[in-house]
């Protein structure tokens, strides 16, 4: 079984058309999500709600759960809000922590907290302290990071970025809950990256190998590895990893984090069912109690915070194309494709994997499976490659090519036939450059 301590810290989560930064968090168009209520009075009341209800999390974890039956549901149905037991006893955890650079290292006496235990009054201030868990908040240890961070050629090769002020994001110098100093990883670390330079928070680091950050480590310090896991971290490549609780074997690509408030799904085989922000909050709260191995959580301010700034994220603007192909591509969309990919954010309510057709491992793993999986939303989706849920194939070109249909289809993880997602595959070129044309200017 793979360790829980290989969980990436993938949130899982996107963001919204508007090309605009704002703090403001606007309606959703998810059917599942009344849109009167999304204003930002409707949203601190709900926080409240979130933060000092146990019940109101209850009720709200059970109703998310898509599926209570497989291993993710049952943990923390067995876990969460109970009151007198389980992750409510753990201790609140507000970390001390600064980015890494290439600046000699220096003591972290002195340094405040992440959070200065004052509760946001406004949603913009929600969205500023999310801002810093995204940043800050170390999941946990990870000295995988620590010996790549030490040698650059690794660094760079394994998709370790650093921006033009010298830092890394995603990785910090924290204060352990042991009192020790250490090297961990953030939501930063799988969900952003640099593009001419300039960093876009929201897009999957599609370059981070970790399985080859982790083989590096165990080849270099001779520290042992089981051989069954060591084989399988070799096939993950950059930007995808195995993130679920069972022995399955279902390795996810990193996903971007746009489009989530118009969602009525998250993770890949739509494990939780978006309710609302409590859904969200809770999402986070435990995936970061779980990623540091149950000694702590997370206070849920920083939990609320971390979905308000989720919320917040928008996608890069993206290139116009020629209004002839974009009519055209949109008419085919309309046509053909809106079934599955018709809310906001260009997903819509869970498919079969019967009736997709790909790999159906996650959808029907023991760890998080429904027997269903999530149409993606597709926002920016022209630069959101590899596609499909296990990041199988490289180009949107691929995706609507029945080349990758035969055996001896070279794809992103070696040679053999990509089934399913057959939709447009079967159409005149024309149509198809239309289409592509239309997706990329989304």
């Amino acid at each position: 079984m793979i360790p829980r301590s290989i969980t990436l810290a993938m949130v899982l989560l996107l963001g919204c058309r508007d090309r605009q930064p704002t703090s403001a968090i606007a309606a959703p168009a998810s059917p599942d999500i009344h849109v009167d209520t999304w204003g930002d009075h409707w949203l601190l009341e709900e926080a409240n709600r979130y933060l000092d209800d146990p019940a109101h999390r209850r009720r709200s974890l059970n109703a998310s759960l898509t599926q209570h039956d497989n291993s993710y549901s049952r943990q923390r149905l067995d876990h969460y809000a109970l009151g007198a037991t389980g992750w409510d006893l753990l201790p609140a955890w507000n970390p001390v922590s600064v980015p890494i650079t290439d600046a000699p290292a220096t003591s972290l006496e002195g340094v405040a907290p992440l959070w200065d235990g004052r509760r946001p009054d406004s949603i913009a201030a929600w969205v500023e302290l999310g801002r810093a868990v995204f940043f800050r908040y170390p999941l946990r240890e990870e000295s995988y990071l620590e010996h790549a961070l030490a040698r650059p050629a690794l660094a760079r090769a394994v998709g370790i970025a650093q921006t033009s002020d010298g830092s890394y994001p995603g990785a910090v110098r924290f204060r352990d809950i042991d009192g020790g100093t250490k090297i961990g990883l953030t939501c930063a670390l799988c969900h952003t990256d640099l593009e001419g330079g300039a960093l876009v928070v929201g897009r999957a680091r599609r370059s981070f190998d970790y399985g080859r950050m982790r083989l590096a480590y165990h080849a270099d310090t001779g520290a042992p590895v089981d051989a069954e896991l060591a084989r399988r971290m070799a096939t993950w490549g950059p930007g995808r990893a195995d993130v679920t609780e069972d022995r399955d074997e279902d390795p996810v690509a990193i996903p971007d984090l746009w489009g989530l408030r118009d969602q009525q799904y998250l993770t890949q085989a739509g494990t939780i069912r978006h309710t609302g922000p409590a859904a969200l909050a809770i999402r986070q709260e435990t995936q970061l109690l779980n990623s540091n191995h149950e000694r702590v959580r997370p206070p849920r301010e920083l939990a609320w915070a971390l979905a308000m700034y989720l919320y917040s994220l928008r996608a890069p603007a993206r290139p116009a194309g020629v209004p002839s192909l974009l009519a055209r591509g949109e008419s085919l969309f309309n046509e053909h494709c809106v079934e599955c990919h018709g809310n906001a954010a260009g997903g819509g309510p869970l498919v079969t994997a019967a009736r997709v057709g790909t790999d159906p491992a996650l959808a029907t793993g023991h760890g998080r499976g429904t027997g269903r999986y999530r149409p993606p939303s597709l926002i920016a989706v022209g630069t959101a490659g590899p596609f499909l849920h296990d990041g199988s194939l490289a180009t949107l070109e691929d995706l609507f090519s029945t080349e990758r249909l035969a055996p001896t289809y070279r794809g992103v993880h070696g040679v053999r036939a990509v089934p399913g997602h057959l939709w447009g595959t079967d159409w005149s070129a024309p149509d198809r450059t239309a289409m592509l044309a239309w997706l990329r200017a989304r």
